[in-house]
């Protein structure tokens, strides 16, 4: 299983404020220091949008695999106006990550190919990455402890480098020390537990 360089970015500016955020809340992202780095124009901003941006991580890390580096939130305000996430101007809520608006976004702002995938089976996953360079993967956020049984599968986005016949290897924006967030790898049958067998496949 060969694995591309691909560089980390977690979904918070600080990698380390998973355990904070599950304690206390989105609270807990008022306290990260780099928040700026985001984009963000305020801290509430920030942490508002933070917990909804695991696919802009994602697109993140991609677009720096090629050396661009832009920050999460200008990310999510522009894949936004392509209908990728929807703001909720009453209560402030976001819903997203909406798949074909966000592969019309990445196709149109970076000239990536993308396409949405469903009913993916495990055993498709290793073809899928030969034809394809990444794989965005809709997975429980529980997959940061694979130990554990989740309750549900879904929810939560991951990006996927390599896969073989037998494991697979992924960044998580939300994993809480480096051994769940860079380069994870996992068997197939238990990244499975995980998995909603749906996502975009993504390539340059």
């Amino acid at each position: 299983m060969q694995s591309r360089e691909v560089p980390y970015f977690s979904q918070w500016e600080t990698p380390d404020m998973t355990l904070p955020l599950l304690a206390e809340g989105v609270a807990a992202l008022h306290r990260d220091p780099l928040w700026r780095n985001s984009g963000a124009e305020t801290v509430e901003d920030y942490a508002r949008w933070a917990v909804n941006v695991c696919g802009m991580a994602c697109l993140k890390m991609i677009l720096a695999a090629r050396g661009e580096i832009h920050p999460t939130l200008e990310l999510a305000r522009a894949c936004t106006t392509y209908g990728g996430y929807v703001v909720n101007e009453i209560d402030g809520t976001i819903k997203g990550l909406i798949y074909e608006p966000f592969v019309w976004f990445v196709r149109e702002r970076f000239s990536l190919s993308a396409e949405t995938m469903t009913n993916v089976d495990m055993a498709m996953v290793p073809r899928l990455l030969s034809r394809w360079r990444y794989f965005i993967a809709s997975v429980h956020p529980g997959i940061r402890w694979p130990e554990r049984e989740p309750p549900s599968k879904g929810g939560h986005l991951v990006l996927v480098t390599a896969a073989s016949p037998s494991e697979i290897r992924f960044h998580n924006p939300s994993g809480h020390d480096p051994q769940s967030q860079t380069d994870v790898t996992l068997p197939l049958a238990s990244f499975d537990r995980f998995f909603a067998r749906r996502g975009i496949a993504v390539g340059f």
